[in-house]
């Protein structure tokens, strides 16, 4: 059941350059729409950032080679297999459905990129995959982004997709997200799959780096369960049919499309949270007073990923001390008399120890509601960071105990 505000967009804004198609190609399920196709006009750019893990999945590889040797024109998407430890069988399973891809569209193998989430070490249908792709090429709409939310889900239990404008100078720009994930969440670079377009005419090379700088504040800042995927990979498009070229941060329009993005990227990366498999709280980890961004996130990650903290969240115990213990051992060479520590608006923790007029009833009270945010003060400098969490119920054991079944 997720969390919070889960709502989908009232206004959903076709970006002009990206078609999307969606099919039923069976790779793990009957009657489920499982596969997609991007389209995307000549002249975009597309920026990508994919998994730090080192077992990365097939596709992963195939990606990186095809786009480090030409802009892509479509995007190939599976679930219900991750195509991940298959070894020089995946890879060339990837590399057949864009090869496929490719030959149905007129285009070079290089310029199909591939994606592929769910289920690790079993063999890619792709003949199933490559069947599929005349269906969806036939369904390729600049309309179909809620049909590609659903399309890319797995264990989600929810659609996630975001959408806004941004206005410079009397030119709107549009942007358009969607994202997937549940579980096997920590990114180390983006979320498991997400995908956003904008209209706007953005420089190849600043479009990486605005990406990068995205994600780190966004996707790289959440965790369910402290697994980064195989599979991770984060896209972002920008069609070039609106506005002059934007290639510097300097550019007038740049700030008003960045913040634009900003907040699509937040709300997909914090929708996966509400959705995290078994979630019944949405847990905000705000730590200040840092000397460094690097060491508030080492502390803020610390209190996240810890199973005894998430455990304290679910039950609505108000065991302050597992707080505490997850912050002493994130490697930040900490003062305690100058740590304060809050939920919500109630200080539980001052000077490092028992703040002042903090009761358990008090504490097990705002543990009751399903947005919490644990605010951490250092006491060491100006830095700040923000990670996005949520607890560890009994759900979450038992999706992933019967995940395969």
């Amino acid at each position: 059941m997720a969390v919070g505000d889960i709502s989908i967009p009232k206004t959903i804004y076709p970006i002009d350059g990206v078609k999307m198609g969606i099919a039923q190609a069976q790779v793990r399920y009957a009657n489920r729409r499982d596969l997609t196709v991007f389209a995307i006009d000549q002249g975009a750019s597309v920026a990508v950032v994919t998994t730090q893990n080192q077992f990365c999945a097939a596709p992963v590889q195939v990606l990186r080679q095809h786009i480090a040797e030409q802009t892509p024109a479509y995007l190939l998407i599976n679930t219900g297999n991750a195509n991940a430890a298959t070894g020089s069988d995946g890879y060339q399973r990837a590399l057949a459905t864009c090869q496929a891809l490719a030959d149905k569209a007129g285009v070079t193998t290089q310029a199909v990129l591939p994606y592929s989430t769910g289920v690790i070490g079993e063999t890619l249908p792709s003949d199933k995959i490559i069947a599929g792709l005349d269906a969806a090429m036939a369904d390729l709409s600049a309309d179909n982004w809620l049909s590609a939310a659903h399309a890319i889900c797995t264990t989600d239990t929810i659609p996630k997709l975001a959408s806004t404008t941004a206005v410079a100078d009397g030119i709107t720009y549009h942007i358009t997200g969607i994202s997937k994930g549940a579980g096997m969440i920590r990114p180390n670079m983006a979320t498991m799959l997400g995908f956003v377009a904008t209209d706007a005419n953005i420089a190849p090379d600043l479009l990486q780096t605005m990406l990068k700088q995205l994600t780190d504040a966004s996707f790289n800042r959440i965790t369910i369960d402290g697994d980064t995927s195989t599979n991770d990979c984060c896209t972002l498009i920008a069609t070039a049919k609106v506005g002059e070229l934007i290639d510097s941060e300097n550019h007038p329009h740049y700030q008003s499309i960045y913040e634009a993005l900003q907040a699509v990227f937040v709300r997909l990366a914090t929708l996966i949270v509400r959705d995290g498999e078994g979630a019944s709280k949405f847990i905000t980890v705000k730590v200040t007073g840092g000397k460094t961004t690097q060491e508030c996130a080492d502390v803020a990650y610390s209190v996240a990923h810890s199973p005894l903290v998430k455990t304290a969240f679910f039950a609505a115990d108000p065991n302050w001390g597992r707080i505490l213990a997850a912050v002493g051992k994130a490697g930040v060479n900490l003062d305690q008399s100058l740590v304060n520590v809050a939920l919500d608006e109630v200080a539980i923790c001052q000077r490092g120890g028992l703040a002042a007029g903090y009761t358990e009833a008090v504490g097990a009270a705002v543990m009751q509601r399903p947005e919490i945010t644990v605010h951490i003060e250092l006491g060491r400098g100006d830095a700040s960071d923000t990670v996005y969490t949520c607890d560890l119920s009994y759900e979450y054991v038992k999706i992933n105990a019967d995940y395969r079944s």
